[in-house]
């Protein structure tokens, strides 16, 4: 039985609606438990990016309640709610948001920046962010070193550096090729294996059925909620190692491969 402690976040009766009669969310129900990787899948405008504001207290819903770790989002002042989203989730986006001329360290320590953390002890949870990742070996790379998958993968230690509760990756994939997003997409599987709660946040379809469970959405409603037994990203029908039926997902994206380590 599921317990407050278990539920990282909750939804009941959501409902987010804009001047001009547009409803991007339509009374939306959704539970997600700790230690869950979830997938949110629908086209373009089916309000699967509404949902991510919503999840993560960016924007607030027109009607129902939202609780995340266990704090009603509406009885929550502005500066209490920034508070919450900076202890409680991590974000990581499809264009990375890292700063140009600082390293990866220091992209990844800026996560904690308010939070009160001092310089060094920001500077060494970055380092083992950036392990947890398999960035060890680029601790000093700036972004424009760095190449796609490995800047997503620096994106996704500045979102786990202050240990969130819940990490809302959207289109994590979606700017990368299709070594790199096997890389990514392997990597969340992994941390979701460690503990972390995730929800990817996609319109691919593929990506969406390598997960756990997927809420589909379509007009602003969850349309349906699936879930399988034991699935794997190395069950998705891309690369696949002919001798065992697996995926075969090398250690590194494409371009770093070439690239090689010490560069």
């Amino acid at each position: 039985m599921t317990t407050p402690a278990d539920t990282v976040i909750e939804l009941r009766d959501a409902s987010k609606s804009y001047p001009g009669g547009v409803h991007a969310l339509r009374r939306v129900n959704l539970t997600v438990e700790a230690g869950e990787l979830v997938a949110v899948v629908g086209p373009s405008g089916s309000g699967k990016s509404t949902m991510l504001h919503v999840m993560g207290t960016l924007d607030r819903p027109t009607t129902g309640t939202v609780r995340v770790a266990g704090y009603d989002v509406s009885e929550l002042s502005d500066a209490r709610l920034s508070a919450l989203r900076a202890r409680h989730i991590g974000f990581v986006f499809q264009h990375f948001h890292l700063a140009t001329g600082r390293d990866a360290v220091d992209n990844v320590a800026d996560g904690l920046l308010y939070a009160g953390v001092p310089l060094k002890e920001r500077r060494l949870r970055a380092r083992e962010a950036l392990a947890k990742v398999r960035l060890d070996h680029r601790y000093s790379h700036t972004p424009n070193e760095l190449s796609g998958g490995e800047k997503q993968r620096v994106a996704i230690a500045r979102a786990l550096v202050g240990n969130p509760k819940l990490l809302l990756a959207d289109e994590p994939t979606g700017a990368l090729d299709t070594a790199s997003g096997e890389i990514v997409m392997e990597l969340l599987h992994e941390l979701n294996g460690a503990g972390t709660t995730i929800c990817v946040i996609t319109h691919d379809h593929d990506i969406a059925d390598s997960l756990p469970r997927r809420v589909r959405f379509k007009d602003g409603e969850i349309v349906s909620d699936s879930r399988s037994d034991s699935p794997s990203v190395r069950d998705s029908p891309s690369v696949r190692n002919p001798t065992s039926g697996r995926e075969s997902v090398p250690v590194r994206d494409s371009a770093s491969a070439r690239e090689g380590a010490g560069s």
